[in-house]
């Protein structure tokens, strides 16, 4: 009985932090494309290879404000958009949960570059693109002044992750769920 309880309790709480992660702060689209304009120069400004990458992209999506908050059990969202030739043409969000070492709140930033017409097609004809599952995304590690690894770049999707001091290394997306925000 006690087992069952525990079983319980833990699957109210990651319900809780999946409802959450559904409906933390719904934005406008403006507010959207705010963020990734300013994400973006942010971006640009990190590291001097960052806006040539974006230039050679198929597809460039960007999440301004990716909040991941929990105790125990934690759940993650942000909005964002996809551009394709430096203009945005849909609107996503990103989402999960996980389970383990979180507590508290963090905030982040997410560019994830399509380097080949195919991957960003991929992306784009799925109806919700899990980062690990659809695709082999290579996360860069390396922030400003230092050059990216080779083999990194050349993946076909890559993906930044950015937190206030520039970019953050060492952060699994692995599970992440990508979907488009109904227009």
């Amino acid at each position: 009985m006690k087992r069952y309880a525990h079983v319980l309790v833990k699957s109210a709480v990651l319900g809780l932090a999946l409802a959450w992660s559904g409906w933390a702060t719904a934005m406008s689209a403006a507010e959207i494309d705010a963020g990734v304009q300013a994400t973006l120069q942010s971006f640009y400004a990190q590291h001097q290879g960052n806006r040539e990458l974006t230039d050679k992209a198929a597809g460039v999506l960007v999440f301004p404000h990716v909040t991941k908050a929990g105790v125990g059990v934690g759940g993650l969202h942000g909005e964002g958009a996809l551009l394709v030739k430096g203009k945005i043409v849909k609107h996503f969000e990103v989402s999960g949960a996980s389970v383990g070492a979180t507590l508290g709140v963090a905030e982040h930033s997410e560019v994830i570059l399509f380097m080949t017409n195919e991957a960003r097609d991929k992306f784009q004809r799925s109806k919700g693109w899990t980062i690990g599952a659809d695709a082999g995304v290579a996360v860069a590690s390396r922030g400003a002044g230092v050059e990216y690894d080779v083999a990194t770049l050349r993946r076909p999707v890559l993906s930044f992750v950015l937190d206030k001091q520039g970019l953050m290394g060492d952060l699994s997306l692995a599970g992440l769920k990508i979907t488009p925000i109904a227009s």
